[in-house]
């Protein structure tokens, strides 16, 4: 009775340890794997590029040197995105004073504020509120950089949705909401008729080797409701097409990322280059 009780205390005592033994190791990995996640999981990020100009849709936002910078939140799954984007530039363009009729030099200054869900590695939804106050105090209006009065021409809100047909195709759709920044039409009696202007764009991929790529894009605006769009001056029309060239150009070991557009305007007839420099 005695050796039976002392083997089932040593039979105890061992399973004690083996599991204490267990218990540490599977801790000790646990922690691990939560550390390394907590690593590797990076909620923000900002970046910085330096660019010749800097276009939009069709547009030539800004004929002269920018600096163009982020900062951004993203979930730990990566489906949810929320950010700022802004821009400065080096040189002045020149706008009309209302109240003298002179024109006065005015640097580019943009704040904008987007966020993301992606459904998929396929779709996506976007929203963006663009605000673009170049030049509003210079031209002798007040800021007011929460209005989105529609008849001020610097804040306007486009929804946006994305398509991946192919890993290399990237179909997107963007939406102007309720008329912002002079989307609208003037009608007869003097009211303003929103327009509601669609943007649609096609980006593929066509050609990539181990530190370079080639894209080409097509873009056009329209409107269901009025004639004139944000984009155009009449109706609906091709406004943007061209292709991209990304190369990561190695500097002493380090990979400094460098895309040259190509982009021609048909329905503005106007055609620029822009070159942009990803500095982080």
């Amino acid at each position: 009775m005695l050796l039976v009780m002392k083997n089932c205390k040593l039979f105890s005592f061992k399973n004690i340890g083996i599991y204490m033994g267990l218990s540490i190791l599977f801790g000790v990995n646990l922690s691990q794997a939560q550390n390394d996640s907590l690593v590797s999981y990076k909620p923000f990020s900002v970046s910085a590029h330096v660019k010749n100009m800097h276009i939009w849709h069709g547009f030539v936002v800004h004929s002269g040197a920018v600096l163009a910078t982020s900062l951004e939140f993203n979930s730990k799954n990566e489906k949810f995105t929320f950010g700022f984007w802004g821009g400065g530039s080096f040189a002045t363009t020149d706008v009309t004073n209302k109240n003298t009729g002179e024109n006065v030099s005015a640097y580019y200054k943009e704040l904008s504020i987007y966020t993301k869900y992606r459904f998929s590695d396929k779709f996506f939804i976007e929203a963006v509120t663009h605000n673009n106050y170049t030049g509003v105090e210079e031209r002798g209006d007040k800021l007011s950089y929460w209005s989105y009065d529609k008849t001020q021409g610097y804040n306007f809100v486009d929804l946006n949705f994305g398509y991946n047909v192919t890993p290399n195709t990237l179909l997107y759709l963007a939406t102007i909401i309720n008329g912002g920044a002079g989307d609208y039409e003037i009608l007869n009696d003097g009211s303003l008729k929103n327009s509601w202007t669609h943007y649609f764009e096609i980006n593929s991929k066509v050609w990539q080797d181990k530190n370079s790529s080639l894209s080409v894009f097509a873009g056009g605006a329209w409107s269901f409701i009025t004639d004139k769009t944000f984009y155009t001056e009449s109706s609906g029309n091709i406004i943007n097409v061209g292709t991209t060239y990304n190369k990561n150009v190695d500097i002493k070991g380090y990979k400094l990322p460098v895309d040259v557009t190509l982009m021609w305007n048909p329905e503005a007839e106007k055609a620029v280059l822009q070159l942009d420099i990803t500095l982080f």
